[in-house]
This record gives structure tokens, C-alpha cells and sequence, in this order.
């Protein structure tokens, strides 16, 4: 799990959720409880995300895919070294690559960084990964200003020093890098609260969602729909970066997207469309959208009602730690048969 700047904890302290004003579940009737999708409450916990930002030492061990690797991110690539890079010959990457780097080349210096960051043909080794990449730095690669910026704020494998990565995170995020530009805009505000950091801050945000960035797509469509950093609410546009953002797969944007088209918020409602976001974060692992879910099938919204298939979701939802008085009475509620029933459906959602 992505540990940096825990973004997501972050943007709820800070912009309280995109449907604060919905009712909690046990506020509502029946009905009207599935038909408003509520909010998250205090029962509902959402499911941990793996593909947050994370410092270089707790990267993953499996390699990229070509289509996950850009050459611009080194720089102006050695075409043996990155091709034998591309290709998952990270031995002879890093081979082809050491000597350049020894030279000053800077783009083999964050490729070498890059290969010992994350152990890729050879034992991850984050002391050296650091020293290469503050060689980079300092060339003005952005990649490698990045994520030196990283360790530095860590602490591990260097010696800590905030201000120095700020300095670092600010030249990366100003010259491109996105990921650089959406944990800028977290320092900034983390750092200050006031009226002008929180408009600096959400340009960067907006910098880094008009490169595609769900994460910062998602801090927009937060930004609009509390009205925060200088920009009017808005929830036409808010539910524009939630589309965005739940169309690259980020669960918590197709939960509240799903929400706010149940409810008809920010646009026109859609019942069947919201219910079918709902369902594809539930299937990805959201427990929230499962709860949700789960109201929806129990009342008919946006599908067929379906009492057993409803019981299920929340039974998997509650698998995972998320416990909703409003459904236990649900659950309650529910023969031998259907419980049993229900927990075979459970079981298959797995």
C-alpha cells in the first residue's frame, strides 16, 4: 500500500467527501436509503488501494510492461541501454547503462537508479538508488528529482530533509512531472492553510489531472464539489473529473460517481449507470460501493430487486470489516434458506 503522502486521508481531512450532505444509512428508510447511495459513514471503511503513490523502497518487485515504461522519463535514453531496459533484460540494461552513468549521463543515471529502486535483475539495493538519483537530480532530470524528493522526505536511505525535498518536488512538478505536481499541491498543504496555498496548491492539482493523473483527477472533482482553493462549487464540473477519474479504474471515483448518478447530483440521474459503477468498484474491492451495492439490489435501483444477491454483497462487504446497523437488520430479517443461500452467492464474489 502507498504510504508517501497518503493522499486519500489527506483529501478527506481536507474537502470532508464529496457527499457530506447525503443522509447515513440508518437515518433513512429502506427505500430512501438505497435510492440516496449515503455517504460513507463512520461504519463504513474503504478498502485499502494499492495503487497510490509510494516511496521508491517499497515498490513493487515485479518488473513494468513495455507499455508501463516511458523513455522520457530518464531523459535522452542510451537506445541500447532502454531498449534492453523495454525488453526486461535489466542485467544488460544496467551493464550498458554504468558506464554512461559514471560519465555524468544523467538519463543512465536515472536508469541505474531506477533499476537498483526496485531489485530489477539484480538485489534492491535503495542506498544506491539514492546516490544515482541525486547525481540526476542534480542534472535536472525530473524523474529523478522526484524521487529523490521522496527519500528525502522518508528518511530511510538519506538523510531526512523536508525543506530540500520540497525544493525538489517543486523543480520536478515545474517541469512536468505529474506525480511530482499532485504531491506538491499535498506539501503545500500541508504545510500552510491558508487561502493562498490552497489556491497554489490546486493548480498543481489541476496541472496533474489535465495529465491524467487519477489521483489529482479526483482531488478536482473534490475541489468542485466543496467549493475549495479559490474555485466556486460546482457539481457539473466536479462530476466531470469523477467520470474521468472512475474511467481509469479509481475505485473511490466510481463510488462516488455511482452515488452521484443514483442521486441525479451534478448532471442528469441515471439509476442503471450509477448502479453499474457502484458494481464495477464493489467487484474491484470497495467496500463501501459493496454496502451500497447491496442497498441498491435490496430496493431495485437501477436493476431488478434481488433480496439474496443484495445479502451477499453485504455479507462480503462485512467479510471486510465494515459493519452497517441498517443492513445486520437486513440480514436479520432473512430466513435459514436465504441466509444460506446468500452466503453460497458471498462466497462466489470472492
Amino acid at each position: 500500500m502507498r504510504a508517501r503522502l497518503q493522499p486519500v486521508a489527506l483529501l478527506a481531512a481536507l474537502f470532508c467527501g464529496l457527499a457530506a450532505t447525503a443522509q447515513a444509512a440508518g437515518d433513512a428508510g429502506p427505500e430512501k436509503a438505497a435510492e440516496t447511495a449515503p455517504a460513507t459513514t463512520g461504519t463504513e471503511k474503504q478498502a485499502p488501494r494499492a495503487d497510490r503513490l509510494q516511496p521508491v523502497g517499497d515498490r513493487p518487485l515485479s518488473a513494468p510492461t513495455v507499455d508501463q515504461v516511458d523513455p522520457d522519463r530518464f531523459g535522452k535514453l542510451p537506445d541500447a541501454a532502454y531498449g534492453a531496459f523495454q525488453r526486461g533484460y535489466y542485467l544488460t540494461a544496467h551493464n550498458l547503462a554504468l558506464p554512461r552513468a559514471e560519465a555524468g549521463d544523467p538519463a543512465a543515471q536515472t536508469l541505474i537508479a531506477e533499476i537498483y529502486a526496485r531489485g530489477l535483475g539484480m538485489a534492491r539495493d535503495a542506498k544506491k538508488a539514492a546516490e544515482w538519483y541525486s547525481k540526476a537530480a542534480q542534472q535536472g532530470v525530473p524523474e529523478a528529482q522526484f524521487q529523490y524528493a521522496l527519500m528525502l522526505l522518508d528518511g530511510g536511505f538519506v538523510e531526512k530533509n523536508t525543506d530540500r525535498a520540497f525544493e525538489l518536488m517543486q523543480v520536478a512538478a515545474d517541469n512536468g512531472n505529474r506525480l511530482a505536481q499532485f504531491n506538491l499541491a499535498q506539501m503545500i498543504l500541508d504545510r500552510q492553510s491558508s487561502f493562498e496555498s490552497r489556491e497554489r496548491a490546486v493548480s498543481y492539482y489541476e496541472k496533474a489531472a489535465n495529465a491524467g493523473l487519477a489521483d489529482a483527477q479526483y482531488a478536482m472533482s473534490q475541489v468542485y464539489a466543496n467549493g475549495f482553493g479559490g474555485r466556486e462549487a460546482d457539481d457539473k464540473v466536479a462530476r466531470s473529473w469523477l467520470e474521468r477519474a472512475a474511467r481509469q479504474n479509481y475505485d473511490t471515483a466510481q463510488l462516488d460517481l455511482g452515488t452521484w448518478m443514483v442521486e441525479g447530483r451534478g448532471g442528469e440521474r441515471n439509476a442503471e449507470t450509477g448502479f453499474a459503477w457502484l458494481k464495477r468498484a464493489a467487484e474491484g474491492g470497495n467496500i463501501a460501493a459493496q454496502n451500497r451495492l447491496a442497498k441498491l439490489y435490496r430496493a431495485g435501483v437501477g436493476t431488478d430487486p434481488d433480496t439474496i444477491e443484495g445479502a451477499a454483497w453485504y455479507i462480503s462487504a462485512r467479510r471486510a470489516g465494515l459493519i452497517d446497523p441498517e443492513m445486520e437488520d437486513f440480514l436479520a430479517g432473512l430466513t435459514p434458506e436465504e441466509m444460506k443461500e446468500a452466503i453460497q452467492r458471498a462466497n462466489r464474489l470472492r
